[in-house]
């Protein structure tokens, strides 16, 4: 194999990544395989002799290709992209498999792109990579053009303005609380069929690495299949604003698992669980007083 065929095949595995870097930074389908594509081409360009962590490498080239896009894109004025899919018979459409844009699409909710869009590029770019893929602040800082500092500061703001965001939501649907609380209540009863009356048919629960070595599935789809994991379980576990929006808190000694929970029209279409405690500091929680039997 000579060496443009090995960086092809290297880069083809970090593909699906990089994509998933992009779009959470560009909230578009279309636009996230374009930076990605140009980050092939930077990567078939360079000297890769000195790249000793091509992933590394490759998602700084794409971060810098992604702000260059969010700048072009404030300059140009437009208005946020939100949730952006091809269409049908575009040339768009032949790049990204329809699975993999429904995968990516779920990746991120509309929510979460219509916050991202009202920060700033330098905002949004330190945020994404930092607290969605945990790029360490000395790599983000040369991208933004900023100190170790600065670049800190960026992503606190950004931090900031999501847990505004949140508490926002939260105002605006007071019903998610009673959703929340019936849940758990459901759900330490055993009450499957009240499990099921709650639960959006299509909900899906994911675990992060830390829930999932704690025994927690890494994922699972369907109401039924969902209802089973949590029926006759949850006690101890307790009603709380996670960053702005209600959730769960379990805590069992030292040890905290977090529930965010997606509610929509009053069911239940997301639950990911957190366990990793750097996941968990940069998480705004709040417990809820609902006179639930507290963990020991």
């Amino acid at each position: 194999m000579d060496k443009h065929d090995w960086l092809a095949t290297q880069f083809e595995a970090e593909r699906p990544r990089l994509r998933v870097v992009a779009y959470r930074m560009l909230g578009s389908l279309s636009e996230a395989e374009d930076a990605v594509q140009e980050g092939w081409l930077h990567l078939s360009r360079s000297d890769t002799t000195g790249i000793g962590n091509l992933g590394g490498w490759l998602t700084t080239v794409v971060a810098r290709i992604c702000l260059d896009m969010l700048r072009s894109r404030k300059s140009r004025r437009e208005e946020p992209v939100g949730l952006v899919v091809p269409e049908s018979g575009r040339e768009g459409q032949d790049r990204i498999d329809p699975e993999q844009e429904a995968l990516l699409a779920d990746s991120v909710s509309q929510a979460l792109l219509i916050v991202l869009d009202t920060l700033s590029p330098a905002e949004r770019l330190a945020f994404v990579l930092h607290d969605l893929f945990d790029v360490p602040f000395n790599e983000i800082a040369p991208i933004v053009g900023r100190s170790e500092t600065a670049a800190r500061k960026l992503a606190s703001r950004a931090r900031s303005r999501m847990r505004e965001a949140g508490r926002g939501k939260e105002a605006d649907d007071p019903g998610s609380r009673a959703v929340v609380e019936a849940f758990l209540k459901a759900s330490r009863e055993g009450d499957f069929d009240a499990l099921l009356a709650l639960l959006d048919p299509d909900v899906v629960l994911q675990a992060d690495h830390a829930a999932v070595s704690g025994g927690a599935p890494g994922e699972v789809r369907g109401a039924r299949a969902v209802a089973r994991q949590f029926s006759g379980r949850a006690r101890g576990v307790q009603p709380a604003l996670v960053n702005g929006a209600v959730g769960a808190v379990a805590r069992r000694g030292q040890h905290v698992l977090v529930f965010q929970l997606t509610i929509t029209s009053g069911k239940i279409v997301e639950i990911t669980m957190v366990a990793d405690p750097e996941h968990l500091r940069h998480l705004d929680l709040v417990l809820l007083d609902s006179g639930i039997e507290r963990a020991p």
